[in-house]
């Protein structure tokens, strides 16, 4: 088997390697490519050095089963065609296909079957903050139906990728040591500093990462749920946070949805007030699962549950969960 990273320069190329390398992915080979800036770079993957190919519209994906594509939106939508053409299934980390109909968006977790029908041989990865909050929301769903969702993410720098989590570490060094503050991959300063928008603003009000949320969830996890997100970034380096309120068909008992989320796969439950135990971008960071606590009822609703999680964005939120999926389409094949 052959599978190849559209990316491997970018924060998620370089995290798909880690775990394609940590979990053993079953590929024979691995084939990286990137841009005209990336192309020529070395990586290391199972002890080899592998250099980054340019990204062309060619025949190098021939014999390509997986392709791991994360990029952007405007790449993964103009060399879909070339990547797919004979046959490789892509996994696209970017937004470019994730609300098409037959395009289906997949967090194994919650809908792991879904990828067993791709007509065009494409595979969307989720938004990263709705990735976190599926994983989670999927064994409360099963106890009752989800009607609402309220959401306040705390989204860390490495949602905007590499450079950002570079500038943030730049930023906090110039503060320091007096010197004019570099502010290129934000709307403003990050350090020392929170933005209450993540992506442009849309006519509701709403940001595009705000709408995703809404309409990611519906599509995975089958659902008429509603959600309502405010989408912040923070200065933390890695890892996203997420407030959640939880409006389900039936009242639901603290316990009942605690020892849900402990049996839940991808989930740990680290929830324990009197020793302050609760999760954190500092300790979530390089983990597989999403770690949620502060699991309590919703004193403005008999029918709500109100919960805290964390998780590493790149990881879970991107990389891992592409990975996920190749794994059940090979098992299942």
């Amino acid at each position: 088997m052959k599978a190849a990273i559209v990316g491997a320069s970018g924060a998620v190329g370089q995290e798909l390697l880690r775990v394609l390398e940590q979990r053993h992915f079953p590929a024979d080979e691995l084939v990286l490519f990137g841009s005209p800036r990336s192309a020529g770079r070395k990586y290391t993957f199972r002890g080899k050095e592998l250099e980054v190919k340019l990204l062309q519209h060619n025949d190098d994906f021939k014999d390509i089963d997986f392709a791991f594509t994360s990029a952007g939106a405007g790449t993964s939508k103009e060399f879909a065609p070339t990547i797919t053409k004979y046959g490789a299934i892509m996994i696209d980390n970017s937004s470019a296909f994730r609300m098409d109909e037959d395009v289906p968006l997949v967090v194994p977790e919650c809908n792991a079957e879904d990828a067993l029908v791709h007509p065009r041989n494409i595979i969307a990865n989720p938004n990263c903050t709705t990735i976190m909050m599926v994983v989670v929301l999927k064994p409360v769903e099963r106890l009752s139906h989800i009607r609402r969702i309220h959401v306040a993410s705390y989204q860390s720098a490495s949602g905007a990728g590499a450079q950002a989590m570079a500038e943030l570490q730049q930023q906090y060094k110039e503060i320091v040591e007096g010197k004019p503050v570099t502010v290129d991959r934000f709307a403003y300063q990050l350090a020392y500093n929170v933005i209450p928008q993540i992506d442009v603003f849309m006519d509701n009000g709403y940001t595009k990462e705000e709408m995703k949320m809404f309409n990611e969830t519906r599509k995975i996890l089958h659902s008429d749920v509603e959600c309502s997100a405010m989408c912040v970034r923070i200065s933390a380096l890695r890892s996203h946070s997420e407030a959640v309120w939880i409006e389900t068909e039936r009242p639901l008992g603290v316990k009942e949805v605690q020892d849900a989320l402990a049996a839940a796969p991808g989930v740990t439950l680290q929830d324990d007030p009197a020793t302050k135990t609760y999760p954190m971008p500092l300790f979530t960071g390089g983990k597989d699962d999403i770690y949620v606590g502060r699991v309590r009822k919703d004193l403005a609703n008999p029918n709500g549950i109100t919960l805290w999680l964390s998780g590493d964005q790149i990881r879970k939120g991107a990389a891992l969960n592409a990975v996920q999926i190749a794994e059940y389409l090979v098992q299942s094949a």
